[in-house]
């Protein structure tokens, strides 16, 4: 049973991220996010640009998504070679009915926000499994620097966030800016600004993954097909 979930799943990844595809026009500079609908993604615009004279650069938010775009032959950029991003398209980790979202599930929460903060329209693909009625459930990451962590650490649990260490193997996670990961098992957020304005106020936090009133449109893969929800903001 476990088996047929997992591939129902990625049938609706590869729904999005086809999806996706159809929000690209020629000469656009495109953010490409990180995780593995966004693989889904990358996959579809590689076909793509196979099939049609489709003329874009690229700039990713992660390096593994920079191995996976030039694989198949997409232009990619350094952030500070572009003009501009146009659109940029990325996955998450939960949203809610508000249209505010958890990334940095995959680690890459920092490349991300200052590529999403970067650009001119941004768009969400996620299974419906990551639609809920208020974010928190899953956690929400924070990248540390690694001096002082441990004080950091014994902050955020002081606060009631109950943090975790990001671990890979038996060894801590490093981001791709040889950060730590610190993830605050926090239960629903009743009031998400708030706890965005407190960690970003908190000394050795780099970033947090919290991404609020930051997507213009999520599109969503459902057993039924895909939908398209437009931000109320």
């Amino acid at each position: 049973m476990k088996g047929i979930i997992e591939m129902n799943q990625n049938d609706l990844k590869a729904l999005v991220g086809q999806a996706a595809v159809d929000q690209i026009e020629s000469g656009m500079v495109v953010g490409l996010g990180s995780g593995s609908t966004v693989a889904y993604l990358i996959k579809a615009l590689g076909k793509r640009m196979q099939e049609e004279p489709l003329q874009i650069e690229t700039v990713t938010t992660s390096r593994q998504t920079m191995q996976l775009a030039q694989a198949v032959g997409i232009d990619c950029r350094q952030i500070d070679e572009v003009r501009q991003i146009d659109l940029t398209i990325d996955g998450a980790d939960e949203v809610d009915a508000d249209f505010q979202g958890i990334k940095g599930g995959g680690g890459a929460l920092l490349w991300e926000k200052i590529v999403n903060q970067s650009s001119t329209r941004n768009v969400w693909i996620i299974d419906e499994s990551k639609l809920v009625d208020r974010i928190g459930r899953f956690g929400v990451p924070v990248e540390v620097i690694p001096f002082g962590s441990q004080k950091l650490f014994q902050i955020l649990a002081d606060r009631g966030y109950h943090p975790q260490w990001r671990m890979q193997g038996d060894q801590l996670f490093k981001t791709d800016e040889g950060n730590q990961i610190i993830d605050l098992k926090t239960g629903v957020i009743a009031h998400p600004h708030a706890l965005a304005r407190d960690l970003a106020s908190t000394a050795g936090i780099v970033e947090h993954g919290l991404f609020l009133d930051a997507v213009d449109l999520v599109i969503v893969g459902r057993s039924s097909g895909v939908e398209l929800m437009k931000a109320h903001r």
